[in-house]
């Protein structure tokens, strides 16, 4: 994703991952064969469906209810900005059980979108990632197999920030690449352009902005490297996620913005790529978590490490 520099493309295998590595973690064998197996030779995507209107970053405050009946739960409520909602073909939607219970009454469902009693939302008409779908999706008395509850009853929202954990990462990654493309852009017009009488390369202020670029694809790319490396080796990795896609997103945000400022008026124009760059950046310190929530995390997890 990262060596893409394709947010679009970033986006819609990161969202795919995210359904896949829920599935691995937590799916039974029965499970895997129905809801994995298929998605996993590129032919099919899936989806991920956790957020709702009204709700922000407050995740654990789900409203869609899934009531038990007989050997089904029925699900309604609506699911808000669902990315890949379109074209996919199956879904991760979180539901609650027990409401008296709060997020611990969080459960997670497996469901294929041709199922009755689903239909879409209108598709969002987005500042950047145009190249992905995102939708509501509108759950009206849909009733889904209790085989298909993955994991424990109630464990949902759990499942869904273990998930979410390696689902930054990747966020991470396509930041990265972000902030790499608008970097590599900035310095091939800066060494074309000519300006009293010498590439704009020989300026100072050019200089200083190349500069803090290439620190901020490295650092982002080392911090997303090492959260990546954590995760492989199975161990604790909330925290070290959360500071890359931290940094990563606001590294892309920065150099997107310079790049632009760099190629002035040619980079507010569609001829060239800075402005895609730029639009694009602007999620990846939205989704996944805000940045806001990313310090959040980051802090309560240097407290708990602290006993604290």
């Amino acid at each position: 994703m990262e060596k893409k520099c394709c947010a679009s493309a970033g986006t819609i295998m990161c969202v795919h991952n995210i359904y896949i590595n829920a599935i691995h973690n937590f799916g039974n064998d029965k499970q895997k064969e129905e809801f994995l197996r298929p998605y996993t030779d590129g032919k099919n995507i899936a989806s991920f469906s956790l957020s709702e209107p009204g709700l922000g970053s407050d995740a654990s405050a789900v409203t869609t209810k899934a009531t038990k009946n007989g050997s089904v739960y029925t699900i309604n409520g609506t699911k808000s900005w669902t990315t890949n909602g379109v074209e996919s073909k199956a879904l991760i939607v979180f539901a609650t059980t027990d409401k008296s219970k709060k997020h611990k009454g969080i459960s997670s469902f497996l469901l294929k979108k041709n199922i009755p009693g689903l239909s879409l939302g209108k598709k969002e008409n987005k500042l950047g990632i145009r190249g992905t779908s995102t939708c509501n999706l509108i759950f009206e008395n849909c009733n889904v197999p209790e085989e298909n509850v993955l994991g424990e009853l109630g464990k949902g929202f759990n499942y869904a920030m273990i998930t979410l954990d390696a689902g930054r990462i990747g966020i991470a990654a396509q930041a990265c690449g972000i902030a790499q493309a608008a970097l590599e852009l900035a310095v091939d017009y800066a060494s074309k352009r000519v300006a009293f009488g010498a590439p704009i390369t020989r300026l100072q202020t050019i200089q200083n902005k190349i500069s803090k670029m290439a620190v901020n694809v490295e650092t982002a790319r080392l911090l997303t490297w090492r959260a990546a490396s954590l995760k492989d080796a199975k161990t604790p990795h909330t925290k070290e996620a959360a500071m890359a896609k931290l940094v990563a997103s606001e590294a892309a945000t920065f150099n997107a913005h310079q790049c632009i400022q760099v190629l002035g008026g040619m980079g507010y124009t569609s001829d060239m790529p800075a402005e895609r760059y730029y639009r694009d950046a602007r999620i990846t310190e939205i989704y996944e978590g805000t940045s806001e929530i990313q310090n959040i995390v980051i802090a309560a997890n240097i407290f708990k490490e602290r006993g604290l």
